[in-house]
């Protein structure tokens, strides 16, 4: 499974930020595609959250990325 870990902020308050993991889900995706194509998955999350601002993600794989 792949995860894709957004750094966000709050757009009132700048200084408060915090790590998003979302879990993409699709069959055999690799790091590569995910981040062609986890795009989508980080703009469904930003209609839903518009008080967040992104300051940047990354894709890997969810287990070694949850050790980091």
């Amino acid at each position: 499974m792949i995860e894709i870990v957004l750094s966000v902020c709050m757009v009132q308050e700048p200084a408060r930020c915090q790590d998003v993991r979302l879990n993409y889900m699709a069959e055999a995706v690799t790091p590569h595609q995910c981040m062609m194509y986890g795009q989508g998955e980080i703009a469904k999350w930003m209609e839903g959250h518009p008080k967040w601002r992104i300051q940047r993600w990354r894709c890997g794989v969810a287990k070694q990325m949850a050790k980091a």
